[in-house]
């Protein structure tokens, strides 16, 4: 990593030319730190508002929330399943295409269940309207929405998050599990991509 890159970020520890392959990226948003706090904090709330309660089941929207669902269950002290579902709005572009496809349907039955679904970032809304909308027809006791990043954008959604790591900067926005034509996922931080 050069001395400029290092400087520019602030974090010398990331090398984030190297993790970049060289590719620029404006900024970094949110550091590990402030991430692992945030998703800490969130796991905490969501055990306290489930005390006493069975059958919680956390479904991840893939791909872009399995880094964070994977830190995420870890923080929640109480007894959980797991599962996912898969769907697509952006293909290799940068914005919301508005065409939302459903890739893979959760296996596990959603029906008198506590249910949160795990997004990573709330933007056009379109993909997370259509996924509380096929969730709520299941019947689940419950359904809430944990959002790592909510950009405040989304014209209508169906349901609003319940727990939001970051109010997100109108950036598009790679790593943590956030990618831009599949790259930039494995990044440990959140960054503003470079156009």
């Amino acid at each position: 990593m050069t001395e400029t890159t290092a400087m520019r970020h602030g974090e010398a520890d990331l090398d984030v030319d190297r993790r970049t392959g060289g590719r620029p990226i404006r900024r970094i948003v949110y550091t590990p730190q402030q991430i692992a706090k945030e998703v800490a904090r969130i796991g905490r709330e969501i055990t306290s508002c489930y005390e006493g309660e069975d059958d919680l089941l956390v479904l991840g929207l893939l791909k872009g929330s399995f880094i964070f669902l994977s830190d995420l269950v870890r923080h929640i002290g109480r007894p959980l399943q797991v599962d996912f579902l898969v769907a697509s709005s952006y293909g290799a572009g940068t914005t919301s295409s508005g065409d939302v496809q459903l890739l893979y349907d959760p296996a596990a039955p959603l029906a008198g269940r506590n249910v949160i679904l795990v997004e990573d970032i709330v933007d056009s809304g379109n993909t997370l309207s259509l996924m509380i909308e096929a969730l709520q027809a299941r019947q689940p006791k419950s359904l809430e929405i944990c959002a790592l990043l909510h950009k405040h954008i989304a014209r209508r959604l169906a349901l609003e998050p319940r727990w939001v790591g970051f109010d997100a900067p109108l950036e598009f926005l790679v790593g943590y599990g956030l990618d831009h034509a599949e790259d930039f996922r494995h990044l440990p931080f959140i960054a503003s991509l470079a156009e």
